[in-house]
């Protein structure tokens, strides 16, 4: 029997901030693939099943154009036309525009280069982790720590000057964070793109040593290289700043790991993967059908949006064991929290270098660090967010 999803959760289990939400759960429990009727009334389909939706991301002929995506899970536009994705912004681009686009940055993210901005990373770290200790406990975890440490890295790998980094932080914070209302996203996406404009302009007068900078000898339009500064900023910065975040609080409310994690370093590697499994903070993606597809033994016609629900994927029993288990040691690897296929993140490897870098650093630092609220006072990021994460997280810590 066909199963229906009627809604998409807007909210998680009480006293259950990493794991999906209990619907998303039951229904890959029934079937890895559902229908789903959009707002609008689209009819879709929801997959929440690993091998379903790793196949959907390898698979071509689901696109990932933006003006495919006329479908919103939770929002009905009515009969808004969706326009393609502007000149850049190649995360909602097919090939070849996408390969475009992509091709020119891949040398600036491999393992090895990533590899090499360890030590920046070290010392950017460290001196928030000072200004922590200095300042003493309480403290904002998301504010002192979490964010600016990935926003510093990104912001010098696009060459955004030190004095305007406080300014272009809160843009994104808003336009990113899912709570801000229709005028003041707009607003701050617009402040965003102006001053990316003029981000590209002071590049093309002088290049500095940057991946702006690198790009100038490429044949991309000034507007082009705007819309890649704005994918690679909300790509390597958000998402980044609420997986280290959220977390340090599943370490915090896990103590067994946590231990396991301070007593050997050599654990660090494997711990990151399991946190980016157990946690997705990107934890859905849209695609839609070029022509009718078999898919789970169902019919997926040309036009038809698909979801894809990785963190539930990422939960799939059928390719983890006991997957609802946050298990630094876990030798099943394989997770979709990047994504899968061309468009898998191009900055997957400086994320796990910030990770691997920012997250034992912290942790030795404040061997007694633990939560200074009740793990149920934590305030979390709305669902609606495309990144899940916490708002603020409340640490302290014995001096």
């Amino acid at each position: 029997m066909e199963h229906t999803v009627t809604t998409l959760p807007t909210a998680r289990q009480s006293g259950c901030p990493f794991d999906p939400p209990k619907e998303l759960v039951q229904a890959r429990e029934h079937s890895p693939i559902s229908r789903f009727p959009f707002p609008d009334g689209h009819q879709g389909w929801l997959i929440t099943g690993y091998d379903l939706a790793r196949s959907v991301l390898a698979d071509s002929r689901f696109s990932s154009r933006k003006e495919f995506m006329r479908h919103h899970p939770l929002i009905d536009y009515g009969d808004i036309e969706i326009p393609p994705a502007p000149p850049g912004e190649f995360l909602l681009m097919d090939d070849p525009q996408h390969s475009r686009y992509r091709k020119p940055l891949v040398g600036k993210f491999t393992a090895r280069r990533m590899r090499l901005l360890t030590e920046r990373i070290e010392q950017i770290t460290t001196e928030h982790l000072d200004a922590m200790e200095k300042a003493g406990p309480p403290a904002d975890l998301v504010t002192a720590f979490a964010r600016p440490v990935p926003a510093i890295v990104i912001c010098e790998l696009l060459g955004v000057p030190y004095e305007d980094r406080n300014s272009f932080q809160e843009h994104i914070d808003k336009f990113l964070g899912g709570e801000a209302g229709d005028e003041e996203l707009f607003a701050a996406y617009t402040a965003t793109q102006s001053y990316l404009a003029g981000l590209v302009a002071a590049k093309r007068a002088n290049p500095t040593d940057d991946v702006l900078s690198d790009l100038l000898d490429s044949d991309l339009t000034d507007e082009e290289l705007q819309g890649i500064a704005l994918i690679l900023l909300s790509a390597g910065f958000d998402t980044t700043a609420n997986t280290l975040a959220l977390g340090t609080f599943a370490l915090l409310q896990n103590p067994g790991q946590l231990a396991a994690l301070r007593a050997d370093p050599t654990l660090t590697d494997r711990a990151v993967e399991e946190l980016l499994r157990y946690l997705s903070v990107a934890k859905m993606f849209m695609r839609t059908a070029l022509e009718d597809i078999e898919l789970g033994g169902r019919t997926i016609e040309a036009g038809t949006t698909v979801i894809l629900s990785l963190n539930t994927a990422n939960r799939d029993p059928e390719r983890f064991t006991d997957p609802h288990v946050l298990d630094l040691g876990r030798q099943d690897g394989g997770h979709l929290a990047f994504g899968h296929g061309v468009h898998q993140c191009l900055g997957q490897q400086l994320a796990r270098v910030e990770l691997r870098v920012a997250l034992p650093a912290l942790l030795n630092r404040f061997p007694t660090l633990r939560l200074a609220v009740p793990a149920e006072e934590v305030a979390l990021r709305p669902e609606i967010a495309d990144i899940y994460g916490v708002k603020s997280l409340p640490v302290t810590w014995d001096v």
